[in-house]
């Protein structure tokens, strides 16, 4: 079996249900504000996830 090697890409699905919130316009919105990519955006709430779950432990 092939070694699995780690990307730097991330692709992220947005369920019909939570789509009603706009979440892809509003990181939008704040990107432009910000001068940050939506990826940026994307990637530094996942790291600020990670790191309130990691401390909870």
């Amino acid at each position: 079996m092939p070694k699995k090697e780690l990307v730097d890409k991330l692709s992220i699905y947005v369920p019909k249900s939570k789509s009603e919130m706009q979440p892809v316009e509003r990181l939008m919105k704040i990107g432009a504000k910000k001068d940050r990519s939506i990826n940026y955006l994307v990637v530094e709430a996942i790291i600020q996830y990670l790191e309130r779950e990691e401390n909870k432990q």
